[in-house]
């Protein structure tokens, strides 16, 4: 198939489709005697993998790994295993991060008389001087 087709198939644009075989998680495909690349389903069922694996937010690196072990029928789970719980721990202390943001922020919004007065316990932490409330 063309690459339209393997990209309406796969929910995956053009553009990235390409961008990844640039990257080499898909394998160099076949060109046409005119010099179109064609998919098969292989690689569009590749791409829907890759696809996924981004709306989970792994990294190209990451990613790049999981295909390589996802091909390899030889692979050790644990391999798999490891790279999943390294990112599950990543996002956990990404979460945790932005929680302590927003709690942060919530205070300084609750500081804040949000009056015509110009004192602002939001603009005086972020000038690095604590907040008086």
């Amino acid at each position: 198939m063309n690459i339209g087709e393997a990209a309406r198939q796969s929910g995956v644009s053009a553009k990235m489709l390409r961008h990844y075989e640039s990257l080499g998680l898909l394998p160099q495909v076949q060109r046409s005697d005119s010099g179109y690349r064609q998919y098969s389903d292989a690689e569009v069922h590749t791409l829907r993998f890759i696809k996924r694996a981004r709306e989970l937010g792994f990294s190209m690196a990451e990613i790049a790994e999981l295909v390589s072990l996802w091909q390899n029928r030889r692979r050790a789970s644990a391999s798999v295993r490891r790279i999943a719980q390294k990112h599950a721990d990543e996002l956990a202390q990404r979460i945790a991060d932005m929680q302590a943001m927003q709690q942060t922020l919530a205070h300084l919004v609750h500081c804040c008389q949000g009056n015509d007065r110009p004192d602002c316990p939001i603009l005086d932490d972020l000038a690095g001087q604590p907040a008086d409330k």
